[in-house]
């Protein structure tokens, strides 16, 4: 129970962070598995077991408010499900101890873009109603389809910034077509796992408890949004990322650092990390300074 109790609490804040910042509920989720022992491809397939659930209800309500573009989600969607099911087999095939480092690596370059893009960067303007091609969003969707199911977590990471980038789309409507498109990666990435795993090594009770904290969360991250800096979250959500996984791999046997090491390279990282929320801190709050006040008219 109690450890049913740890991953809802994991599968809440995983989504209070993918709520708030339209990514990262696999990367935050899979981190966290991870660091308790779970097997790397079992823990990215029960992830994805519950993304099924959660990218429903997160597509659904996108679609409510008007936040979905069905030919971005269709032309993303469908190619990033092939990516995804290629992905998982390819991780499935994998030993853990080839897999532990592999996923490690992939989970620390997404928790690096995470902080870097969210300390230093701010989000593009839109440019024109241009649609986005073929051209564009196949290649995309298959990239990051593979990264996602590899990775345990990444369609959103690699998804979002790079439409977002395009200028072709309102940033709304960019989360809500990710969001929505991920149901279709999630699927494609669960048949891929359990076609290569069967129902080894994954628990279905986790995945459960995963989607009933990601339920809960859905509404709370609404409210979170408009409260929390996206900013100050992601900067503080890439350091818990890199400095997990930088553990994992300093602990791998691809590495097998001394203790000493260990301590050195994770105090270092850790006063970086503090060092880059303080950073978005006070970026938001000069952004917020430079704000135009309303001037109220009085009637006459």
């Amino acid at each position: 129970m109690r450890t049913l109790l740890v991953l809802a609490l994991v599968g809440l804040g995983a989504q209070l962070v993918d709520g708030s910042l339209g990514m990262a509920y696999g990367v935050t989720s899979t981190t966290l598995l991870l660091a308790v022992g779970t097997n790397p491809a079992a823990a990215s397939a029960t992830v994805h077991l519950a993304e099924i659930g959660t990218t429903l209800a997160s597509g659904a309500a996108h679609w409510r408010f008007g936040n979905v573009d069905w030919r971005v989600v269709l032309r993303v969607g469908v190619p990033g499900a092939i990516g995804a099911f290629a992905g998982a087999t390819f991780l499935s095939r994998l030993s853990t101890e080839a897999a532990t480092p592999v996923m490690a690596l992939v989970l620390l370059a997404l928790g690096l873009y995470l902080l870097g893009r969210f300390t230093f960067f701010t989000l593009p303007v839109v440019r024109s109603d241009v649609p986005l091609r073929r051209r564009f969003l196949t290649p995309l969707g298959l990239v990051a389809g593979f990264v996602d199911s590899t990775g345990g977590g990444g369609w959103g990471p690699v998804g979002t910034p790079a439409l977002l980038a395009s200028g072709r789309l309102e940033p709304r409507k960019v989360v809500g077509s990710i969001d929505t498109s991920e149901f279709l990666v999630a699927v494609a990435a669960s048949a891929g796992f359990l076609f290569s795993l069967g129902t080894a090594g994954i628990d279905g009770t986790w995945a459960l408890a995963l989607l009933a904290g990601g339920l809960v969360a859905a509404p709370i991250a609404a409210w979170l949004v408009r409260h929390v800096p996206a900013r100050v979250l992601g900067s503080a959500v890439g350091g818990v990322i890199v400095l997990t996984n930088t553990r994992t791999l300093l602990r791998s046997d691809l590495l097998a650092a001394t203790p000493s090491v260990t301590a050195v390279v994770l105090g270092s990282i850790a006063a970086v990390w503090v060092a880059a929320v303080a950073w978005s801190v006070r970026a938001h709050l000069a952004t917020r300074r430079l704000e135009p006040v309303p001037v109220v008219v009085p009637q006459p």
